[in-house]
């Protein structure tokens, strides 16, 4: 029996995750991004998906209207994902994005990125670590 289902290409799911990574970051709707774009927000859902693939041209745009560059997109993507090997290999960090979805996740990294002071911003770093220490040890 053959499985005629397409399975969206694991690029095209990350790089939408990332779409919706960094429009969740600038607390965008996925109704504004269309809106920017010309294009439904139900399109968005399926860029953000992976269901439909993100022509190069629309890419461009969308990386003008999130202010960030094309290359955003392709961090951490996976590589070398052919047959058998896609099986073996993680897939992108979907934590990162699941967090920064979350509403604590959303709170934290607003008021990280305000942090204008690198040292300050190394021991907020310092201190979350040792709390996540200290939390494992208690348990």
């Amino acid at each position: 029996m053959v499985d005629n289902k397409k399975k969206p290409n694991p690029v095209d799911i990350h790089v939408g995750s990332r779409v919706r990574l960094r429009r969740t970051m600038l607390g965008m709707s996925q109704e504004k991004l269309g809106e920017s774009l010309g294009i439904t927000f139900q399109q968005i859902q399926k860029y953000e998906k992976g269901t439909n693939r993100i022509g190069a041209s629309r890419l461009q745009r969308i990386s003008e209207v999130m202010t960030v560059p094309v290359s955003f997109f392709f961090e951490d993507a996976p590589t070398g994902m052919t047959g058998s090997e896609s099986l073996q290999e993680p897939s992108s960090p979907d934590y990162v994005v699941d967090f920064l979805s979350s509403s604590e996740g959303l709170q934290l990294n607003r008021a990280f990125v305000r942090i204008s002071d690198p040292k300050v911003r190394r021991r907020v770093i310092d201190l979350v670590r040792t709390l996540a220490d200290s939390g494992e040890t208690d348990s």
